[in-house]
């Protein structure tokens, strides 16, 4: 594996984020390190994401990526900034192609086995499954991934404290999209102390999954 998906596996909570205002970036960035979670998946859901990316990137502490990634110029624009991974929804063949050929890891989103069988002929072996919870949860991704036994998954969507640990037990995960983590309206109203208690507490699951 890669370096970054080593630092998922490491993690095992991957910060999904979606900021308004590019001037929290550096107080969240100093919150998700503080609370043991040095990353932030930022996603392209807000005007202010590609300033908070390289706000982010430019430090060596802190792991950023880009997520809800649906054009190849969004990939262009993430990496111009320092983002060093991608994260997409769906599984859109043009950004996939792009980033294989240019060396960029990505992690597109699936939910059927087609999906999954698409991504193995980009040679991906790293798939993000979405929306977890809404597809049928752990249940159905156990199933799913059965035949595809070299395949690792990073399940994102109705994912929290009363889940995670039963996702990360689950020896084909990865790593879990944290979208609870720091949610926008606790980065837009500076409730810091919040997102640091959200990432210690996720930080406390990893060790209890990693002990069962």
């Amino acid at each position: 594996m890669s370096p970054i998906l080593d630092q998922f596996e490491q993690m095992k909570v991957v910060p999904v984020v979606a900021i308004q205002n590019a001037q929290d970036a550096m107080q969240l960035a100093d919150t998700l390190i503080e609370g043991g979670l040095p990353c932030a998946e930022i996603t392209f859901r807000t005007a202010a994401a590609i300033d908070a990316m390289r706000i982010m990137a430019g430090r060596e502490d802190i792991l950023v990526g880009a997520g809800t990634v649906l054009k190849v110029d969004q990939v262009k624009a993430a990496i111009d900034v320092g983002a060093r991974f991608m994260v997409s929804p769906g599984f859109n063949p043009k950004v996939v192609g792009y980033c294989v050929e240019n060396d960029i890891l990505i992690a597109p989103g699936i939910c059927t086995p087609s999906d999954i069988e698409a991504a193995l002929d980009f040679g991906l072996g790293v798939l993000k499954y979405f929306p977890a919870e809404a597809f049928g949860g752990l249940k159905t991704l156990k199933a799913m991934s059965g035949p595809y036994g070299s395949v690792k998954f990073v399940p994102t969507g109705g994912i929290g404290p009363s889940n995670l640990v039963d996702y990360l037990r689950f020896p084909k995960t990865l790593a879990c999209g944290g979208t609870w983590i720091a949610k926008s309206n606790l980065i837009s109203d500076g409730n810091f102390s919040q997102i640091l208690s959200n990432a210690t507490e996720a930080v406390n699951l990893v060790k209890k999954a990693r002990q069962l």
